[in-house]
């Protein structure tokens, strides 16, 4: 049995800045420590591709890439891993490639255009502090737009459940599971759990076809398909804008969501990241990785609150790790065997992991909602919130374009639900009396915000 002192020396040894040095464990504890994280984000931000046909390599790629380039410019304070967002899902299923005309790259597009927002919204708190900015974007306007985004995902999971609903609901009861009874890191990777199990039941039932695995080569560049460089020379200026107008105020939610997990690693941590290095240097970082990522054909980068339970399991809060991780993401992306193992998932276990997610979405709204004591009694609380979620679903189900589409000039723009139903209730925010909201007076509302499934105790 070890002594006292043994444990004690198995510990991290605490830094000159307050944090515990990882590299006191040695090189191998700290190498288990980094694949810990990587595999508490890797289920999330895989299948973010593999649901919208952007490259799995390329997302793992500019996973671990934006990760390096956040710490950057955080001073390298911040233990943040940046993964796959769900939030612009809906904006990659209305730019899909469908096998005839790939509009990725303009989906793409918008979400770099995106990225332009956070670095407005860091300019203002950096110039007016957090507190008078976040007024213009309150839990009123935010929440019901979470919630949106989870209701208007929904109808495409349920159409790759359809396809096999017994692998579905395997995966669907596998992430309950983990996600409710788990213990240790099994509590904080349920979704990885659950697409692993799906998927190798459809294995050994005959429900994968893994010739294209046999057929990758194991080393191999990441695809460049879906990059902003693939529209050069056949460039179309109304989709440009269409993509631009659709996508941008979905960075509405995914700021409040940045915002969150910063709050929470913050609490994780005992530590203030709001003042040192500064919310606008973590939205600066988060804002851009995802524009870089968004170049390059990757999905939209932000802050995993799977590692914010890593963190809290591990009690090592060493930004070092992290980076170890990034760079494991970055070498795995070099290999199109393991890239093409990730596609040959089958569809209903992809449904059933989505069922979940997207029905996780909007309960965060919810909770969005809630945990910030919004006063529905207010008339004007109650119009803006009504407004965003009839425009946002109604125009989704309702409208066969499934966007509001108007031409000025020789230009046509399509604005889908999610896009009008934010901009309205922004705007009705801002010009309606009787705002009330401050930002940060309730510190658990200030946290109610995260895309993730995964503990966070």
């Amino acid at each position: 049995m070890a002594t006292k002192n043994e444990k004690k020396q198995a510990q991290p040894a605490l830094g000159n800045d307050g944090i515990y040095d990882a590299r006191s464990l040695g090189g191998g504890k700290m190498l288990v420590l980094g694949f810990q994280h990587l595999f508490a984000m890797f289920g999330a931000t895989v299948l973010v591709p593999v649901l919208t046909g952007l490259s799995v390599s390329t997302t793992l790629l500019f996973a671990g890439f934006g990760t390096l380039l956040f710490h950057l410019l955080t001073k390298g304070k911040v233990p943040v891993f940046l993964g796959s967002s769900f939030a612009f899902l809906a904006a990659y299923f209305a730019f899909p490639n469908d096998g005839v005309t790939n509009l990725l790259p303009y989906a793409c597009f918008g979400v770099a255009c995106s990225s332009i927002l956070y670095f407005i919204l860091a300019g203002l708190i950096r110039g007016f502090g957090v507190n008078r900015v976040m007024r213009f974007f309150p839990p009123v306007v935010t929440g019901p737009i979470i919630i949106c985004i989870g209701l208007c995902l929904c109808g495409s999971a349920l159409q790759n459940c359809n396809d096999n609903w017994w692998l579905a609901l395997l995966a669907l009861a596998v992430i309950i599971v983990f996600n409710i009874w788990g213990k240790g890191m099994t509590k904080i990777i349920p979704v990885l759990l659950g697409v692993v199990v799906s998927y190798v039941v459809a294995a050994f039932t005959g429900n994968v076809d893994f010739t294209a695995v046999k057929e990758a080569a194991w080393l191999g560049l990441p695809s460049m398909e879906n990059s902003l460089f693939s529209l050069a020379g056949n460039v179309d200026p109304g989709m440009l804008v269409a993509a631009a107008f659709t996508i941008v105020p979905i960075s509405l939610a995914t700021m409040t969501e940045h915002i969150g997990d910063i709050c929470a690693i913050s609490s994780t941590c005992n530590r203030n990241y709001l003042e040192d290095p500064g919310l606008h240097r973590t939205l600066l970082g988060d804002g851009v990785a995802t524009f870089v990522a968004a170049v390059f054909g990757a999905p939209a980068n932000t802050t995993y609150g799977e590692n914010t339970g890593v963190l809290n399991l591990t009690k090592v809060y060493d930004p070092r790790v992290i980076r170890l991780a990034a760079i494991i993401a970055i070498i795995l992306s070099f290999c199109p065997k393991f890239s093409e193992l990730v596609h040959a998932m089958p569809v209903a276990t992809l449904g059933g992991v989505s069922v979940i997610l997207y029905g996780m979405i909007s309960a965060v709204g919810v909770r969005n909602v809630v945990e910030n004591n919004v006063d529905f009694t207010k008339s004007r609380n109650l119009i803006i919130a009504a407004l965003i979620m009839v425009l946002s679903v109604g125009i989704k189900y309702g409208l066969e374009a499934e966007a509001i589409v108007f031409t000025i000039g020789e230009v046509t723009i399509s604005l889908s639900g999610l896009a009008t139903g934010a901009l309205v209730g922004v705007i009705l925010n801002a010009i309606l009396p009787g705002k009330d909201y401050e930002f940060g007076q309730e510190s658990k509302g200030a946290k109610a915000v995260n895309f993730q499934v995964g503990s966070r105790d």
